[in-house]
């Protein structure tokens, strides 16, 4: 559960459940959707909003129909949701240390459309590093672990003024987990030869890819986030394979914004129409 201020489009009006209903609306959240309204996605009405984060990292997995991916950190639901939408029939499980943020992931999932989406997507509560064993019964292959690994974990300086907030605090801060620890944890439930993708800030890449090396990963990817054409990259994405022995590539990446702050033909495609991130 991580992301940044911006959300990642305004709210829509009020939609209708599969089976033409209306929800009722909680003081606690808000209807909303993404990939230009594809996804109901509701969020919090206080606190901490979605960003853009894990529609990008879910743009990025080279999944296909019937493989197994984990996340670590779902939050409310965004990545999984998206990564579905565009790949049906793969089967995710999220996990989730919020309470209420794990009620509403489980809300997002039943309202959406698509019936697969209910025994498909799983979620299970975890404080991450510790991940419960119980996990191997969710998914269907033989050892219980996964063709594809996810996370956007927290990466924000603890010594930085704390959100008054609690879940964004959670969501944004490394104040009682690096995100080295995430990635250690989450390199033991991923098969040999599966991936593992990380959304980081730029500053701790560095010990991302030391972590992955040190724990059996390799083949190591960047996939930059330009906030605009000539500017520093503060995002990056982060991939390696289980058992890679592959070069490290440094990609084209994405530009996000055009110079008056509108997305790029190349973000939109991404961000409202559910395509995979660019190859480059």
């Amino acid at each position: 559960m991580s992301g940044s201020r911006k959300t990642v489009n305004p709210l829509q009006p009020p939609k209708s459940l599969p089976d033409g209903s209306f929800a009722t609306p909680s003081p606690l959240w808000e209807e909303g959707s993404l990939l230009g309204g594809r996804v109901r996605y509701d969020q919090f009405t206080k606190g901490y909003r979605t960003g853009l984060e894990p529609v990008l990292m879910a743009a990025s997995i080279p999944a296909r129909a019937g493989e197994t991916v984990l996340e670590g950190g779902c939050g409310a639901g965004a990545a999984l949701l998206c990564l579905s939408a565009r790949i049906p029939g793969v089967h995710g499980v999220g996990l989730e240390s919020d309470s209420e943020t794990l009620e509403l992931a489980e809300r997002n999932i039943r309202s959406n459309p698509s019936a697969e989406n209910t025994t498909r997507l799983q979620l299970l509560q975890a404080h991450l590093p510790d991940i419960p064993r119980s996990l191997r019964v969710l998914t269907p292959t033989a050892n219980g672990r996964f063709h594809h690994v996810m996370a956007n974990p927290p990466w924000h300086s603890p010594h930085g003024t704390p959100s008054p907030d609690s879940r964004r605090r959670l969501a944004l801060s490394a104040e009682t987990t690096a995100p080295e620890e995430w990635i250690r944890a989450l390199t033991k439930w991923v098969l040999p030869g599966g991936t593992l993708t990380f959304v980081l800030s730029t500053a701790v890449a560095d010990r991302a890819c030391q972590t992955l090396l040190e724990n059996g990963c390799g083949s190591i990817q960047f996939y930059p986030f330009w906030p605009r054409q000539g500017r520093e990259a503060k995002l990056v994405l982060v991939r390696a394979v289980h058992g890679g022995r592959g070069i490290f590539r440094l990609r084209a990446g994405l530009i996000l914004h055009e110079a008056d702050g509108r997305f790029t033909a190349a973000a939109e495609r991404v961000l409202r129409d559910g395509e995979a991130l660019p190859e480059g």
